[in-house]
């Protein structure tokens, strides 16, 4: 199904919602058959997307954002700020809220809902002080046994020159050491983009998941082709390469569920999106609630040590 059949039907059912507040008509039966057909339309869509039209449909306009997702899924939620070094980061929030009516600690990278916003949170790519900060939360949980739930959402940590002198990588490592040594349930999601150190610095849980339309790599398509190809005009080859989507993850054991999304995407009906993560972490809580802190601790080691393959020679 092209998209240009999907533009025609969501094209005619707006001129029938128009016709009918204007004439007062009832259309609501040819509305809802139209409605119907679209959504048919989108799954077959969506069932035959390549690699890189998942990666574009990850960086949609109005996609949710963490920020969406807890405000319809949590409640109690209070943001604690800074890292107690430097300073606060905005591109990564978090605190102590209630998912589901459970206590947790929320970690969420936060790209930004407008372009003022987004700038302001360098579109989810943190800098030092965002990933210390990320150790706080962390130091908290543990001490006062809240359940870590992570949302991830960025291309990778911030770039500058500034970030560099702070110490982003040693940042970096820190928060991924410490989330390893974590007491608690971690259960990680990542709902849109999943770019390097910048997406596991948060994302080293007893449980990662993946939303259907997100991805998750050790770099953007875009930086993978301009360092192979030097030219990042072949990010669709560099997608493909690179095996990013929520089923090849799935496959290579690197994601425990993929999670679905309404036809045609998340930004489409963020409620219903919302509905299906938040089922989806609340299980997995559910699922880890009983185990004790080191077998939490060496499950999550064991998990990341056994990724991948390789040979001795």
């Amino acid at each position: 199904m092209t998209q240009a059949v999907l533009t025609q039907l969501e094209a005619r059912i707006r001129d029938l919602e128009g016709l009918a507040r204007d004439t007062g008509q009832d259309f609501a039966a040819e509305i809802q058959a139209l409605r119907d057909k679209l959504n048919r339309a989108r799954t077959e869509a969506n069932a035959s997307m390549t690699r890189w039209e998942r990666v574009q449909l990850a960086r949609t306009a109005g996609r949710p954002t963490a920020l969406d997702y807890i405000e319809r899924l949590c409640t109690d939620f209070t943001e604690l700020h800074g890292d107690r070094a430097f300073g606060d980061d905005a591109a990564l929030i978090g605190g102590p809220a209630r998912w589901g009516g459970r206590p947790v600690m929320l970690l969420a990278q936060q790209k930004g809902r407008d372009t003022k916003d987004k700038i302001k949170r360098r579109f989810g790519s943190s800098n030092p002080e965002g990933y210390r900060k990320a150790v706080r939360l962390m130091d908290l949980a543990d001490k006062f046994r809240l359940p870590i739930v992570s949302l991830i959402d960025t291309q990778g940590a911030y770039p500058g020159l500034e970030a560099e002198e702070r110490g982003q990588g040693w940042a970096i490592a820190e928060s991924i050491q410490r989330m390893v040594r974590l007491r608690v349930p971690a259960v990680c999601a990542v709902i849109g983009e999943g770019g390097s150190g910048g997406a596991l610095a948060v994302g080293v849980g007893n449980r990662v998941l993946i939303q259907e339309n997100a991805w998750y790599s050790v770099i953007s398509p875009e930086g993978c082709a301009s360092i192979i190809w030097k030219d990042a005009s072949k990010a669709p080859e560099a997608a493909e390469a690179l095996q990013l989507t929520g089923p090849d993850l799935l496959r290579l054991g690197i994601v425990e569920e993929v999670i679905p999304e309404p036809p045609g995407g998340a930004h489409l009906d963020p409620d219903a999106a919302a509905a299906l993560l938040g089922e989806a972490i609340g299980r997995h809580l559910d699922e880890l609630a009983s185990l004790s802190a080191e077998t939490l601790r060496a499950g999550r080691d064991a998990r990341f040590r056994n990724l991948g393959e390789y040979e001795e020679r």
